[in-house]
């Protein structure tokens, strides 16, 4: 059951609408006022801790609160209907009025909370609440002055040297006679309160906190944030609050737990600062936490994570049919993917490899064709933080050359065999190479159709032969090698031209 709310009228030991009047060493622990227009007259000799409001915008809303709270204690169900005579009795949280539409105090009434630090209890008279000499309220197992309210139809009596816990509040008017004792409010709508040598303090207002919590970990920009907040009344917990959480793209409502918390998921779309703010309803706690906002919690929202695969420069030439040496780096904001599945494409057939401890991923492609062609790199990793499932490399550009055989030949040119043309007129050198290298290969070489010679490979795999050509044999624009590398015949050709300069 919720507490009766008095709102600012929370704050004041004495209320009254038309006068207070004070007899004797009266000390008032808390605030006292008057309004509309009445008047405040012994004091001193009485004292005042708080502040003393006559006739001023404080007190006059200290009356609406006042009455607010009067007209919530009056409506409320009667959860039972017991003796006029209090004295003597113990009672449990709730809602009671009289048969007779008043109650008397005279003896222990004791209030018993069974445990709990935010029981209620109301009492509801049509007319007066009048104490005895010998009139006292005890409260026990965690029962609190501030949760206890008296609902008086007309004037409430408290008589000389009784104590009375809880709130009066009285439609018409209150009078303390010598002596009483008051652990709670004298609150009078209608008319005054009289005062005489009283003891009034003001209960421990309820607190009502609502505290979120750290962050754990980084906030990222488009990803959920696990937000939780923790809502006491009086530094317990307050279990069924409902709670709602801004600061993000769309507020998120959650309802605390047995110890209080409330965890829900917010998102952010922008980096930067940014603050999560909590909102508290929890109309069924001994606190006014409806309404109840936490202190902001400022958060850094970081940028989305970023991904990056790199295609890493090809070494070496990329050869028509030959298999090239292929790899890509991929990291997460600059640290190693590791685990992560890279697939290869530009050449005849993708390759997919898996990324090393390093993030490098490294298969092999080829080409079939010759010429401009490019190398990308996609992976998928959806095991890291960023989001790298489906990110491509940009395209690395290659040339890919036409596939060598086994036998190369390299351009010749030919000249004047001087100072004499014996045994041929002409001249000419001619290479031949075997990839790769290998020694001890016989070459035989042709110039128009017909051998000149013939030379065997050395350890690099270069045969050289210095050919003497015939007039005829110059009119031909080329020469051809042939040999036989491993079981297969196999021939080059190569350019003849006229050396220039002449040698």
């Amino acid at each position: 059951m919720a507490t009766v709310p008095l709102g600012t009228a929370a704050t004041y030991g004495v209320l009254a609408n038309t006068a207070i009047t004070n007899t004797g060493p009266t000390v008032v622990a808390g605030d006292l006022g008057v309004s509309p227009a009445g008047a405040v007259t012994g004091f001193p000799p009485g004292t005042v801790t708080g502040t003393i409001h006559l006739n001023d915008a404080a007190a006059a809303q200290a009356q609406t609160d006042l009455l607010n709270g009067y007209a919530n204690a009056l409506v409320r169900p009667v959860t039972a209907t017991v003796a006029t005579e209090l004295g003597g009795t113990t009672l449990t949280p709730g809602v009671y009025n009289s048969l007779s539409g008043t109650f008397s105090l005279n003896g222990t009434l004791t209030l018993d909370a069974q445990g709990d630090p935010n029981a209620v209890f109301v009492f509801k008279t049509i007319t007066t609440l009048i104490t005895g000499a010998t009139g006292n309220v005890n409260l026990i197992n965690q029962a609190q002055s501030s949760n206890v309210f008296w609902q008086v139809g007309s004037s409430a009596t408290l008589g000389a040297g009784s104590t009375i816990r809880g709130s009066i509040l009285a439609f018409t008017s209150i009078t303390a006679t010598t002596g009483a004792i008051v652990d709670g409010r004298l609150l009078a709508i209608g008319a005054a309160v009289t005062l005489d040598s009283n003891a009034v303090t003001v209960p421990s207002l309820s607190t009502c906190s609502v505290v979120v919590q750290p962050v754990a970990g980084p906030v990222v920009v488009g990803q959920p944030t696990s937000v939780s907040a923790v809502v006491t009344c009086n530094g317990l917990p307050v279990v069924g609050g409902s709670v709602t959480f801004t600061g993000g793209a769309v507020p998120v409502t959650v309802t605390t737990n047995a110890a209080g918390i409330a965890t829900g998921s917010l998102t952010f779309n922008t980096a930067g600062p940014a603050t999560i703010t909590a909102t508290v309803t929890a109309a069924g706690s001994g606190c006014a936490c409806t309404g109840v906002v936490s202190a902001p919690l400022p958060i850094t929202v970081t940028p989305q994570p970023s991904c990056l695969v790199v295609v890493q420069p090809v070494s070496g030439p990329v050869v028509v049919g030959q298999p090239t040496p292929v790899s890509a780096v991929v990291t997460c904001n600059g640290l190693p993917v590791v685990g992560g599945s890279v697939t290869f494409t530009g050449g005849a057939v993708p390759v997919t490899a898996t990324t090393n401890a390093a993030g490098v991923a490294t298969g092999s492609l080829t080409f079939n064709t010759a010429g401009p062609a490019t190398i990308t790199a996609t992976v998928t990793a959806a095991g890291t933080a960023c989001a790298c499932t489906g990110v491509a490399s940009a395209p690395l550009p290659i040339t890919v050359t036409p596939a060598t055989g086994p036998l190369s030949a390299a351009p010749a040119c030919w000249h004047v065999n001087l100072p004499f043309p014996i045994p041929s007129l002409f001249a000419a050198t001619l290479t031949a190479a075997v990839t790769p290298a290998q020694a001890g290969v016989t070459v035989t070489f042709f110039v128009s159709g017909l051998p000149v010679g013939t030379a065997v490979t050395n350890a690099n795999g270069i045969a050289t032969l210095n050919a003497g050509l015939s007039i005829l044999q110059i009119s031909a624009s080329s020469y051809t090698a042939t040999a036989t590398v491993g079981g297969v015949p196999v021939q080059a050709t190569n350019t003849l031209r006229p050396c220039f300069p002449p040698a």
